[in-house]
């Protein structure tokens, strides 16, 4: 028995379908018999191509052939090929060509290891060549031996810093007899090449084929270039202590998730990844010059050390240093009037640079900054009209005067109406930093409901990270409002511009119209402090308020605004107020960062208005070691708010489209396209009965099937 809920197969209804669904996955579908209906009622193609036949067959042993054809029953494109397209283990890419509704591959077979498995995974890079539909999942498997390598592992891969699923990260085994232990220093991923390799599919989610019934030690990492390389500090990556070998390892869960079109399953190993910015080389990437008082160095790794900057005709006085959050760039404000400013600049910047040995060297860095001010179409129709007004003036001998221009002053982020948290006070942010602020001159009102008007006192604080953000404080009172007014000229920054007149308007926030936190801390050790980050109950990238630096104790938060949210804890075990990467050669895992789950182990908390919450925060139960059980469980709940989430999304833009009516109207056909699907595919059947060959003819697959498992 089988049912259909939610788009997607009942995972835990249908789990003796996994095998199928696996094997569809591993390459089955390449049989000339598969065949998909065709559905109806859509205007656009949403098929993707399907496979007809593959020469040599897949699977094939004691391979030696230096092509391979698969042919379509439509015209595809290759896209992406780069990023989609990977080898397991690593070759040569083949030559790719396009051939009618063919693709060629064209393997160099002899640089093939001998009695070894390969795994051609194509990603999406194959779709069709009207509409672009990819199809997911389509790999070729062949020996170079009489034996294909038949065993399974799955996993999860998540970023550290979020605990959010990571996608497109490669996972890589060695095999653990060919390589030595790591104990204080680890470089595996520098000395050896993977016997296999696997990707996480856009949930985390990798199912790692193909492998050897023997000791593996396994890594990650996400490739941000696209290039199949693993680099450091620009690639997150992940590693887990120990050997795993996959005949020894407990049965999981293959099922397929129809939305995303591929398959998912249980995991069993969970990788945490960060970047490991401690291993990346040193040196100047960029200098640049974007605006004619800012120069902009960037650096191939984090906190550079500088030894001296020189720009010729500047004086060293009139440079303003602004470094980065991360610590990768540096900004350059140079302090001089504009008209004193050439359009190129050169110099030269000593710093220490790492070289071929990985030592620190001390390196002399040509800067060349060129600038040239551009003019936009209405500048220059600007600039135009005032020319044809000045001739015009002067051919009838009157006296011309040029129009007093606006001011090139910038705020950044200005708020002209805004709500004010007492102990947050008003944020102001402007794109260059200040070299004149005369505050006496910047006045803010107050009135209450009896009309009465005061002066209020406001102190300016500059911020200690960015100096280009400042901090207006003043005694805030909920029952008044304020405007606050920036005269002309308040204000000068480093091109010497002064700023226009400008004018906020101000209310506090009411406590009363906020919720509170009490959150009662129990550390995991003693003296240790934490961070605690309520995120948007949707997006867990949108971080809502951040408490640093919370011991022991009542901790009672203020102003936390009404909705749904998430609360993320990171153990903070330098009490530095950040999170910390951590690192892969000295085998360090990165500073935890946990969700808090409630008695019901729900992490959702909803706040409301004027509501007063108490949280007990014990760290040993949120900070205690990770089991896979506790990890299906949290996987499973979050694919079930995905999937009610996308049916959502799905039946309003039915609503849009064709209105509720004509909508209900075509549910039926819809789901009977599906049973259409479904039952034709009792191909499925037939495909099982194929596959069951296929499973004996790897010999070893048995215990493959094995680890599929029902509940």
């Amino acid at each position: 028995m089988m049912r259909y809920t939610d788009n997607i197969f009942s995972i835990r209804t249908a789990r003796f379908l996994s095998a199928v669904v696996l094997l569809l996955f591993a390459g089955a579908f390449l049989k000339s018999c598969a065949s998909i209906g065709q559905l109806d009622g859509g205007p656009y193609d949403t098929i993707p191509p399907v496979v007809l036949g593959v020469y040599p067959n897949n699977y094939a042993t004691n391979f030696k052939d230096k092509r391979i054809t698969f042919d379509f029953n439509e015209y595809v494109q290759i896209k992406d090929q780069q990023k989609e397209l990977f080898t397991s283990p690593t070759m040569k890419k083949p030559t790719i060509t396009l051939r009618g509704k063919s693709i060629i591959l064209d393997l160099k077979a002899d640089t093939l290891l001998p009695n070894t498995t390969y795994a051609i995974e194509f990603g999406a890079a194959i779709a069709d060549n009207n509409e672009g539909n990819p199809l997911h999942g389509l790999r070729y498997v062949f020996s170079t031996g009489d034996r294909i390598d038949s065993m399974i592992m799955s996993g999860y891969t998540e970023k550290s810093e979020t605990a959010d699923s990571l996608g497109k990260t490669f996972i890589y085994f060695f095999e653990a007899d060919s390589i030595e232990e790591p104990k204080e220093w680890d470089s595996i991923m520098f000395k050896y090449t993977p016997s296999k390799i696997a990707r996480s599919q856009n949930n985390g989610i990798f199912i790692a084929q193909n492998l050897r019934p023997v000791d593996y030690r396994v890594y990650a990492f996400n490739d941000t270039n696209n290039n199949q390389i693993y680099e450091p500090s620009i690639d997150m990556v992940g590693f887990i202590d120990g050997v795993y070998n996959p005949s020894k390892m407990p049965p999981f869960g293959v099922w397929y998730d129809s939305i995303r079109r591929y398959p998912s399953a249980d995991p069993q190993l969970y990788f945490r990844l960060f970047t490991d910015k401690s291993f990346g080389r040193q040196s100047m990437q960029d200098a640049t010059r974007p605006e004619q008082h800012k120069v902009l160095i960037t650096f191939a790794a984090e906190h550079p050390e500088i030894r001296s900057i020189k720009l010729e005709g500047i004086n060293p006085d009139s440079i303003i240093y602004e470094p980065s959050l991360k610590g990768d760039s540096l900004t350059l404000w140079l302090n001089v009037p504009s008209e004193s400013l050439p359009d190129s600049l050169r110099g030269e910047m000593i710093y220490m640079k790492h070289d071929s040995l990985r030592q620190l060297q001390p390196d002399t860095a040509a800067l060349r900054l060129n600038w040239r001010r551009v003019e936009s179409k209405q500048q220059e129709r600007e600039r135009e009209k005032l020319e044809k007004a000045k001739a015009k003036a002067e051919a009838e001998g009157e006296e011309w005067r040029e129009p007093e221009r606006p001011s090139t002053f910038r705020f950044q982020d200005f708020k002209n109406k805004y709500e004010v948290i007492p102990k947050l006070h008003y944020p102001i942010g402007f794109f260059t930093p200040l070299t004149r602020l005369d505050s006496t001159r910047v006045v803010m009102l107050s009135w209450g409901e009896k009309g009465d008007t005061v002066r209020e006192p406001i102190t300016f604080e500059r911020d200690s990270v960015n100096l280009r953000r400042w901090l207006i404080k003043s005694n805030w009172d909920p029952v008044r409002q304020y405007s606050l007014r920036f005269p002309k000229d308040a204000m000068f920054d480093i091109s010497g511009e002064g700023n226009d007149s400008i004018t906020a308007e101000l209310t506090v926030a009411d406590i009363e119209k906020y919720a509170t936190l009490n959150l009662n801390i129990t550390p995991r050790l003693e003296g240790a402090t934490y961070i605690v980050q309520l995120v948007d109950g949707q997006n867990t990238k949108k971080v809502i308020r951040e408490f640093r630096h919370l011991g022991k104790g009542t901790h009672t938060i203020n102003y936390i605004p009404a909705g749904e949210m998430r609360m993320r804890i990171i153990e903070d075990e330098n009490d530095n107020g950040e999170w910390d990467e951590g690192n892969l050669v000295e085998r360090r895992q990165s500073e935890r960062a946990e969700f808090y789950k409630n008695e019901r182990d729900e992490e959702l908390l909803t706040t409301k208005t004027g509501w007063e919450f108490d949280i007990t925060l014990d760290m040993n139960r949120i900070f205690a070691p990770v089991t896979m059980e506790q990890l299906i469980e949290i996987l499973d709940k979050r694919e079930a708010i995905r999937i009610v989430k996308a049916e959502e999304e799905r039946r309003e833009r039915e609503r849009k489209k064709q209105g509720e009516g004509h909508n209900h109207g075509n549910s039926g056909g819809m789901m009977g396209g599906m049973g259409g699907m479904m039952g034709g595919s009792g191909g499925l059947g037939g495909m099982m009965g194929g596959a069951g060959g296929m499973m004996g003819g790897t010999g070893g697959a048995g215990g493959a099937g094995g680890m599929q498992r029902a509940r």
